[in-house]
């Protein structure tokens, strides 16, 4: 699905993955380039994000919230092109 959705990203754009063990693919004739992220719980360094958030420095769009057992119908419309910002899953 990965190497889809690289399709969905605009020209000159980023992938960002945080699956470590699976590379993000990139498109370097359209000038995409990918990226991988570690991500770790560290609820200090979260606490002093927040009001990053809160205040608007950091622009979040969050399309909505979706359970697990609902997880695959936001997957199957990703692969349609219909997600535009985040879903946050809430197990």
């Amino acid at each position: 699905m990965k190497a889809f959705l690289v399709q969905l990203v605009r020209d000159g754009g980023v992938v960002v993955s945080s699956t470590a063990w699976m590379p993000a693919p990139d498109d370097a004739e359209r000038g995409v380039r990918s990226v991988v992220v570690f991500v770790r719980r560290d609820a200090e360094k979260l606490a002093e994000l927040v009001p990053h958030v809160d205040s608007g420095a950091f622009a979040l769009e969050v399309t909505r919230r979706t359970s697990l057992t609902e997880l695959p119908a936001p997957h199957a419309e990703a692969v349609e092109g219909q997600i535009a910002g985040k879903v946050v899953v809430i197990p």
